[in-house]
């Protein structure tokens, strides 16, 4: 009874570490079946081959891109495509002109799309909004009816009123209600009069005002310029939207993300380099419970902080639709929200027609910066292996042999002890597979031929914990302690020891992982996981199972084959008598051979 209540805290602790165990195993078999993971380790570029592109730079104006926009660009795609900072794809540039983007395995079309985008966030008043759909054409008077036209004429003739407003909206395809806004007074007074001409001073504001806007939501940016660009602008046409001008000191007239909608806002109020951090995710509910929309979080930095409070302030007392403030991203409005609140926190929620994949690579085009120009892809090619499979096998196959002198020489040094180091090498193992596999799907992971050499060199860091666990029980024995006390006194101080060189490994890998570049990283980071692995290894599964061995027959009375044979470490002050336990005797003989 007494055995199984001190084997009841490690029971409890093994057990833990199996539900880690088979929660991992179990959330890759449900994303396996109901997602899109796969049950092995995606590979990288060097073993599994991937697809090249090749960008050309498109500057407006045809102008010629300097050498440091070039290398800013490939600094921008490089963190772009390789976000997590595993997936090891490679950016370089060709003739000093073009940029080459070689990505592993099969890219959907929204990441290659992501990386021709300049993505240059920019926040502004909206102005006019209007339904982007075709105006529809009235029937020809006289042919539906095949009726003389001349009463339906002559009663248009004669109201004035009606003529102007039935025929201003389809002639100009702009909003009634906001054409009426834009245009003072003198549109009443000459339909009153027709035959009366405006003086100069009157009309002037109407046709060309000279009186400088005081804000950016001012109606006085809408010009006649300005109108017939809204109403010449056909949003079901990609390059119209391509040929547009972003110019952030002037207004603009543009489209909505799904072409429903086109708007003429003010000039820019705030611009993607205020944003600090971008993040994505679902949106939380008003009891903190995560909605089903998804949301694009920025945060921005002191200058836009006050910039957006600024906006907030003046568009919350206007009325519609100059109450909302657009968010202009690549020549298309995402978002025109309403604020109900002045928002003067510094953070920002875009929510639109997002996935969970395209809010994260919005997120990371507005994280990683804005490009100083876009691109257009001239070719694309599918690339083979640089090294391929055989090297993998290599790779694998020295892996094993480490993995096998590891365990010779455990069972060689520590007789059965050394079961616990193979056992635990083997849950080590299962670990890092379920991991691996888990971000290849979730972070997208990629594994290469320098993250396989990391995990081959975490074979030893592993291996070296056991050592200074089992070094440190040994010490004990020999200094005369039971078993069972050994395995508790060493633990304690074994597992500091355990934690500082494992952390010294850690920042190691933290330093190489941010210093360096393409497949160094790779390495880097298996290291760093591999580390962490390890530490939950020993304190979850080596530790609780050496106390359970200690309450044994074979290991607590120090059978020779044990490893903990206290002859065999030279301990010749004790002896064990049944669960690890010293005898009276022993006690005796030792005090008095230590005042001998």
């Amino acid at each position: 009874m007494a055995t199984n209540a001190r084997n009841r805290g490690p029971l409890r602790t093994l057990a833990a570490l199996m539900v880690i165990i088979f929660g991992l195993y179990g959330l890759l078999t449900a994303a396996s079946i109901w997602g899109e993971a796969q049950r092995t380790p995606k590979l990288g570029l060097d073993l599994e081959g991937g697809t090249q592109l090749i960008l050309k730079p498109k500057i407006v104006g045809n102008q010629k891109p300097s050498e440091g926009q070039i290398l800013k660009a490939v600094d921008i795609i490089r963190n772009r495509v390789n976000s997590t900072g595993v997936s090891e794809a490679e950016v370089t540039t060709q003739g000093g002109g073009n940029i080459v983007v070689s990505l592993p395995g099969t890219p959907d079309s929204a990441t290659i799309a992501s990386l021709q985008k300049s993505s240059q966030l920019r926040v502004r008043a909206v102005l006019v909004e209007g339904s982007a759909a075709p105006l529809p054409v009235p029937a020809p008077t006289g042919t539906a009816t095949g009726k003389p036209t001349t009463k339906p004429t002559s009663k248009t003739k004669t109201t004035g009123k009606a003529t102007s407003k039935t025929t201003s909206a389809p002639k100009s395809g702009f909003p009634r209600a906001l054409a009426a806004a834009t245009t003072p007074a003198p549109t009443g007074k000459p339909t009153a009069k027709p035959k009366v001409t405006p003086k100069p001073k009157a009309t002037a504001p109407a046709t060309a005002p000279t009186a400088k806007p005081k804000d950016a939501s001012d109606l006085a940016w809408v010009t006649p310029d300005i109108e017939k660009t809204f109403t010449a602008l056909n949003c079901a046409n990609p390059k119209a939207i391509q040929d547009i001008v972003d110019d952030p000191a002037k207004p603009m007239v543009t489209c909505s993300q799904d072409g429903s909608t086109k708007y003429i806002l003010g000039p820019a109020e705030l611009a993607g380099p205020d944003i600090t951090n971008a993040t994505s995710g679902l949106q939380p509910g008003p009891n903190g419970q995560p909605t089903g929309i998804y949301e694009v979080r920025l945060d921005f930095n002191a200058t836009g902080k006050k910039a957006f409070c600024d906006v907030t302030t003046r568009i919350i007392a206007l009325p519609s639709p100059r109450n909302q403030s657009a968010m202009v991203l690549d020549n298309r409005v995402i978002s025109a929200p309403v604020p109900e609140v002045v928002l003067c926190s510094g953070q920002v929620s875009i929510t639109g027609s997002f996935t969970a994949a395209s809010s994260k690579v919005l997120a990371d085009q507005l994280k990683f910066g804005a490009l100083p120009m876009s691109f257009v892809q001239e070719t694309r090619d599918d690339i083979t292996p640089t090294l391929g499979g055989e090297q993998l096998s290599r790779g694998l196959l020295a892996g094993a042999i480490g993995l096998l002198l590891v365990v010779l020489y455990s069972l060689f040094q520590y007789r059965a002890l050394g079961l616990v180091t193979v056992s635990s090498l083997l849950i080590a193992s299962a670990l890092t597979y379920a991991v691996v596999t888990l971000f290849g799907w979730s972070i997208g992971f990629r594994l290469t031929m320098a993250g396989v050499a990391g995990l081959i060199v975490s074979i030893g860091i592993t291996a070296d914990s056991f050592i200074i666990y089992f070094e440190r029980v040994r010490d004990e024995v020999r200094d005369g302690r039971a078993l069972r006390a050994a395995v508790e006194t060493g633990w304690k101080r074994a597992r500091r020891t355990i934690l500082i060189s494992d952390a010294v490994n850690f920042l190691a890998a933290v330093v190489l992982y941010v210093l360096a570049a393409s497949n160094v990283r790779g390495f880097a980071f298996t290291l760093m996981l591999t580390t962490v692995i390890d530490i939950v290894v020993v304190f979850l599964f080596t530790h609780p199972l050496l106390s359970i061995l200690a309450n044994t027959k074979f290991f607590g009375e120090g059978h020779k084959w044990s490893g903990l044979d206290p002859k065999r470490l030279g301990a010749r002050t004790v002896t064990y008598a049944g669960r690890g336990r010293v005898t009276i005797a022993a006690r005796r003989a030792a005090a008095e051979g230590s005042q001998s």
